[in-house]
């Protein structure tokens, strides 16, 4: 079974000027239809072939560079796609709200608690919301394409929401000014999408 690239939930230029065209494309075409790609390649004739990528990754043998590479890629841009929306923004309401409020004290808490995961990340990486069984709520980060779903590599809970610090996520529209495009993320993520993910996971 084979993996396929998702087509995005919305065109190129939908999270304008949030997150510009030119860098969603190439980000689409060429970053994650690559790990799509080497993934598939990595578990051919192996016995992941036709497991989920959730079992290949919490399952993994952590020195397979192959999988542990371009499967936490694959993985990863498809939860990135589909926490984002051009009618993000705004907060959280509901369970997951509490959750947030409960852990980091307010939305601007959790806020200033994801932004500084994602800005302190050194070099490549990720920064993430997980949700652990019971409803507790996390903030983590993790290097390169690794997520909390691999062994060992901290959280440890579900990753609900995912926000990728790799230069190619924003470097054609921010350059350097990583904080920037930090900041730019809180205006697109589909706060409904992560309030599904977190009722399914907790």
């Amino acid at each position: 079974m084979a993996f396929d690239l998702p087509k995005l939930p919305y065109a190129y230029d939908a999270l304008e000027p949030h997150l510009d065209a030119r860098t969603m494309e190439i980000h689409h075409t060429k970053h994650h239809n690559g790990y799509t790609t080497k993934l598939n390649g990595a578990i051919s004739g192996t016995d992941m072939e036709n497991a989920s990528i959730e079992d290949i990754l919490s399952g993994m043998d952590m020195a397979n560079g192959a999988v542990r590479n371009n499967g936490g890629g694959y993985y990863n841009h498809c939860l990135f796609w589909e926490v984002m929306s051009p009618n993000g923004g705004g907060a959280p309401s509901g369970e997951l709200a509490d959750a947030i409020n409960a852990a980091y004290g307010s939305f601007d808490g959790f806020k200033d608690a994801f932004s500084q995961a994602a800005a302190t990340r050194f070099g490549s990486g990720w920064a993430w919301l997980c949700v652990h069984k019971g409803g507790k709520v996390e903030v983590c980060s993790s290097a390169n394409q690794d997520n909390p779903l691999m062994p060992g590599i901290g959280c440890g809970g579900f990753p609900i929401l995912g926000l990728d610090v790799w230069e190619h996520a924003y470097y054609l529209n921010y350059q350097n000014r990583r904080p920037d495009y930090i900041s730019a993320f809180f205006n697109v993520i589909n706060w409904d999408k992560v309030s599904e993910l977190f009722a399914a996971h907790k």
